[in-house]
């Protein structure tokens, strides 16, 4: 957490994050509820391929986005992902992800940058 007078953000550094250990981390924590590949199913969670950069809420066949989610207007990026999968409950009121988050933040970088490379369109 960075200050500056009156102000408080967070730097996010995905570069920093490993992609081979962020897979690992999908694999136990994420890959139970997602997919990533190309034509994926849709699980419990929606399939992930494509949704770096995309609006949330917004994955084409899948139906069970809560109200929340779909207004939010989040743009799926580092920031944004980094605080959502830290606890998504808290991050995003109302949403109903059965998920209880990734407390440590090099193991969100990890994922994030797994993700990045792992989800493009």
């Amino acid at each position: 957490l960075h200050t500056i007078p009156n102000k408080q953000f967070t730097t996010i550094m995905t570069k920093e994050g490993n992609e081979k250990k962020g897979a690992k981390v999908f694999k136990n924590k994420c890959s139970l509820c997602h997919t990533i590949e190309a034509g994926g199913s849709q699980k419990i969670g929606p399939n992930l391929h494509g949704f770096w950069g995309r609006e949330a809420g917004k994955a084409e066949g899948y139906p069970y986005y809560t109200n929340a989610l779909k207004r939010s207007g989040i743009i799926w990026e580092d920031d944004e992902l980094f605080g959502y999968v830290r606890d998504p409950k808290k991050h995003l009121k109302g949403t109903e992800m059965f998920y209880v988050g990734i407390e440590k933040p090099q193991m969100r970088k990890d994922l994030i940058a797994y993700l990045k490379s792992s989800c493009a369109a």
